[in-house]
């Protein structure tokens, strides 16, 4: 690692995997490999990325602990337990951050990215201080409240869909989730209402997330294509 960290990524997978039937979703195996590992590969392998931190749910921080002994990726400095809800969880991950100019912070249970959405991140988030990717839906979107009665169809060439990694200069995080309460399930949420502007970029319709048992499956798929 070097020694002027220029950019660190946070790899929040600290979740319950309450969807996954009991399985444990970040260490399920995709193609022979764990999903963490499928992400961690990427990371380590991105010569944008100077540091990397971990945070697991506290029932699997010792087999992550040993994943990353054995696999050997030395631009993990640190693995640590997260908290209740997600923004708890990344700030324990940003708390073995020092200094840095750029923060990305992505899924553990996101497998298939690439390391092309960490570049074009970065790129992006120089615009704004933040930026993350998205995919414009292909699905009709009905907002409904409190019932199943339609109250309004969403035009959805308004709408995109959220993915990571997610892209942030150091200054906005760090005053984001010293400051911001509430719950958020996304960053780009939590950094939009503390009043900064995020870029979106294009992201990747196969960069899906690990929700329930049906996702393993789409991503052994997705892998083979």
């Amino acid at each position: 690692m070097a020694d002027k960290v220029k950019v660190a990524a946070v790899i929040v997978a600290a979740g319950d995997s309450q969807r996954m039937d009991g399985i444990d979703k970040v260490l399920a195996p995709i193609g022979g490999r764990p999903v963490l590992a499928r992400v961690l590969d990427t990371f380590q392998k991105c010569d944008k990325v100077d540091q990397i931190i971990v945070v697991m749910n506290v029932k699997n921080l010792d087999q992550a602990k040993k994943m990353v002994a054995e696999e050997k990726w030395n631009k993990v400095t640190d693995v640590v337990s997260g908290g209740k809800r997600r923004q708890d969880s990344v700030i324990e991950g940003l708390k073995k951050i020092k200094q840095c100019e750029w923060i990305v912070i992505h899924d553990g249970a996101r497998p298939l990215m690439r390391a092309d959405l960490i570049e074009k991140g970065l790129a992006a988030a120089k615009e704004t201080g933040a930026a993350a990717p998205a995919v414009p839906l292909t699905d009709t979107i009905k907002f409904i409240k409190g019932s199943d009665i339609v109250l309004q169809t969403l035009p959805r060439e308004n709408l995109r869909a959220v993915q990571t990694p997610q892209v942030f200069r150091f200054d906005v995080v760090q005053n984001t989730y010293k400051f911001t309460p509430g719950d958020y399930t996304d960053d780009a949420s939590l950094v939009e209402k503390a009043g900064f502007k995020v870029k979106l970029f294009q992201g990747a319709h196969d960069n899906i997330k690990i929700t329930t048992p049906d996702d393993l499956a789409v991503a052994e798929v997705l892998l083979k294509s």
